[in-house]
């Protein structure tokens, strides 16, 4: 099934939580039930999601990303080292600060000994695969994980235990290939890396948020894209490993802006990854022409649908913009998808369950009408 990923129509990763996961988390938090409680109400929350998604006709599912409040900081809470408290500016996206947990390093970075929690939930989904179906695991890229702790604003936290950017980069590159590891143990072949690395680097603000100068930025861009390769280096053949890029996604606003031209010959040249996952759902995005840079081992997958707005897209006009692509990416090497996910944090998209799904309809009567029938 791995060789098939990504498929012709695809889904980013995460959905709007439905109803009665928002009471349960409440009630949590709440102390009015407990984890065991909580666990049992994402549970059947899950297993109706990969139900819909398959209904939807998607080849490769997820658990929606039902038991994280974020799309990446879960997955950085699950180590030792890392610690996290509610925020009291939030981080400044367009329009809305995004209330997400500030989270530090509070020692150095070590492997939990019973497991990272993730793999435990991927346990969970991959019962419900079958010879038409595969389970995706969706975390944050190396590059992200370290940037969280790397950047100027966070070094005096972290440079309390780590001397250097590349002491902390060993750590992670280890605790990465360590994930892989158990993940790849338990099951896993498709995994999708989560990136706004690259989508910061293209943004007119990249110099304040790498605290360098114009000519630093290529220096910065090398560092980050070896710490993702070192990190997947050597995986397993049978594990497809992807990488999804994007500007934010936070209540239907967004982080920042750029066409790919700046990070386009490290990113779509040089990542080793088998596909990538690209937003292009409106002007933020620029134009086709970097996907020249694309290497001839990966594919592309169009994030040519929003998921900031219930508005369906034209299917004509997106057909024409897969076309533009195809000038530079040969069509049988691309893919369709939504820009991003619905939900990537607990407050989700501002659109409806209804049109969540309606989006999807749209991204596979497309993938459809270009490529034919998916192949399950």
């Amino acid at each position: 099934m791995t060789a098939s990923v990504p498929f012709r129509f695809e889904a980013v990763g995460s959905y709007l939580r439905p109803q009665a996961l928002r009471e349960a988390r409440r009630a949590f938090e709440a102390g009015a039930i407990d984890r065991d409680q909580l666990t049992a109400v994402e549970d059947e929350a899950i297993t109706q999601l990969v139900t819909r998604q398959k209904e939807a006709g998607l080849c490769a599912f997820t658990d929606g990303e039902f038991r994280r409040s974020t799309w990446h900081l879960d997955f950085m809470w699950g180590f030792e080292g890392v610690s996290h408290r509610p925020t009291e500016t939030g981080l400044p996206f367009v329009g809305e600060a995004a209330l997400i947990d500030d989270t530090f390093l509070t020692g150095r970075l070590g492997y939990p000994a019973k497991g990272h929690p993730f793999v435990q939930h991927f346990a969970f989904i991959r019962q419900f695969e079958d010879a038409d179906h595969v389970a995706k695991l969706t975390i944050p890229a190396p590059a992200q994980f370290l940037k969280q702790f790397d950047l100027p604003p966070a070094w005096p936290q972290t440079s309390r235990f780590y001397a250097s950017r590349e002491e902390l980069t060993e750590d992670v590159v280890r605790l990465y290939r360590q994930f892989i590891a158990e993940a790849y143990a338990a099951g896993l072949r498709n995994l999708q890396l989560d990136d706004c690395t690259w989508g910061a680097f293209v943004d007119p603000k990249a110099t304040t948020l790498f605290g360098c100068s114009e000519d630093g930025l290529a220096d910065e861009l090398e560092f980050y894209l070896q710490a993702n390769n070192r990190a997947i280096a050597d995986h397993p053949d049978d594990l497809a490993i992807t990488s999804h890029v994007c500007r934010g996604n936070y209540h239907s606003t967004y982080f920042s802006t750029g066409a790919y031209d700046r990070v386009s010959s490290h990113l779509f040249a040089r990542e080793n990854v088998s596909a990538l996952y690209l937003e292009f759902d409106d002007e933020r995005s620029g134009g086709f022409a970097p996907l020249r840079h694309v290497s001839d081992d990966k594919r592309v997958v169009l994030g040519l649908i929003t998921t900031k707005s219930p508005e369906l897209e034209s299917k004509e006009a997106i057909k024409a913009r897969i076309a533009e692509a195809a000038q530079f990416v040969p069509l049988e090497r691309l893919c369709l998808s939504p820009q991003c996910g619905f939900a990537s944090c607990e407050v989700g998209n501002k659109l409806t369950e209804q049109e969540q799904w309606a989006k999807l309809a749209l991204v596979r009567q497309i993938a459809e009408e270009v490529w034919g029938p998916q192949d399950a």
